[in-house]
């Protein structure tokens, strides 16, 4: 294993707080919630994300010049994912998205509304939308696996079409479908007084319970980032696949938008997230924010590090596109260090014609 070289600058690990500290790790057994996740059905208690909910006559067009995504006409009873940039284009905010009964609800990791919110209420104006913090509203459960819609009927609830349909719950909030974590999922967002009740109605339904260390290792293998593990200040939404679910490249008028549509026509991000294979053994694992190195030199930095049933130890990792597929990696520091390899599935796969932007350059000159 080469060493790190000590003139390298490298990056400092985050402060190593659990950001799901606030909701069960497990529920006795990690390795077998991730097996019925992956045969059957498991539901996770996700109560500790936020939400914000968006009333009012004018919710959808105010959205849209805020958002990364295409909001104008998001029909009732639809979701999707959205962004918030910077005048660079990093990513500041990211949201899972319904629009059910008409309110528009974004829900987001925990510690990351409070900021958001405040944004959204600066950028009132004259628009007709009442924003408030809902969190102590609604809280989110969310039903993993292959039989999700078998669980969902079964528990008596809407079962809205894969991968993005939405529908209000008898008695308050709703229930989305959603394109990850695994095969299929669905995020069952239900009054917080009701969240136990909810929890066992839906245990009761079929999913086994099941804890955020299940639904992380899920999610790092549907190669699925989350703001502030697995990207840094600098993440822009192409680096971490947040184009193609988050991002509508034909919309205009929002933030950061020069530097997404810059990306998009005239070159290519310079990072990739990728899923990374650690033998590390018996020996401790790397922590998000450790840097990844190759010849002894940092080329990125490791995000989420989990146990996966079938994969082994296995992390997601931003890295220089430049990086070779094949390359012998060291992820992590001291006694943190551990032997890594890129998992060639998941690097995005390069363009075999050049981006429009630049296409149309070279037939200028040509």
């Amino acid at each position: 294993m080469t060493e790190p070289q000590t003139d390298v600058e490298t990056t400092e690990p985050q402060a190593q707080v659990d950001p799901d500290e606030a909701v069960p790790a497990h529920r006795g057994d990690p390795l077998a919630e991730q097996r019925a996740m992956a045969r059957s059905a498991a539901v996770v208690d996700r109560g500790h994300r936020e939400v914000i909910a968006v009333p009012g006559e004018d919710r959808l067009s105010w959205l849209h010049l805020l958002l990364t995504q295409h909001v104008s006409e998001l029909p009732e009873d639809t979701g999707t994912e959205a962004l918030v940039l910077d005048l660079n284009g990093r990513v500041l905010h990211h949201m899972s998205v319904a629009h059910v009964d008409g309110v528009v609800w974004l829900d987001t990791d925990p510690g990351g509304s409070a900021e958001l919110f405040e944004y959204l209420s600066k950028m009132v104006f004259w628009s007709k939308v009442e924003p408030r913090d809902a969190t102590a509203e609604l809280a989110v459960l969310s039903v993993v696996g292959p039989d999700t819609a078998a669980v969902l009927a079964a528990a008596g609830v809407p079962v809205p079409e894969a991968p993005s349909g939405a529908a209000a719950l008898p008695g308050g909030g709703f229930v989305r479908r959603m394109p990850w974590p695994g095969k299929d999922a669905a995020d069952v967002v239900v009054p917080r007084s009701e969240r136990e009740a909810w929890f066992a109605t839906l245990t009761a339904a079929g999913a086994r319970a099941a804890g955020a260390m299940a639904f992380e290792a899920f999610r790092v293998e549907s190669l699925h980032p989350r703001l502030g593990i697995d990207t840094d200040e600098r993440t822009i939404p192409h680096e971490v696949r947040w184009i193609d679910s988050a991002v509508h490249l034909t919309k205009g008028c929002y933030r950061g938008q020069e530097t997404v549509a810059r990306v998009a026509n005239m070159g290519r991000p310079p990072r990739n997230l990728v899923l990374l294979h650690l033998d590390a053994g018996d020996e401790e694992l790397p922590v998000p924010g450790d840097t990844v190195f190759k010849d002894g030199r940092a080329v990125g930095r490791v995000g989420t590090v989990t146990l996966h049933h079938e994969l082994g130890a296995v992390a997601l990792a931003l890295l220089k596109r430049s990086v070779p597929v094949d390359a012998e990696l060291v992820a992590g520091v001291e006694s943190r260090a551990a032997p890594a390899r890129i998992d060639p599935d998941s690097v995005p796969p390069e363009e075999a014609a050049p981006p429009p932007g630049r296409a149309a350059q070279s037939g200028l000159r040509g």
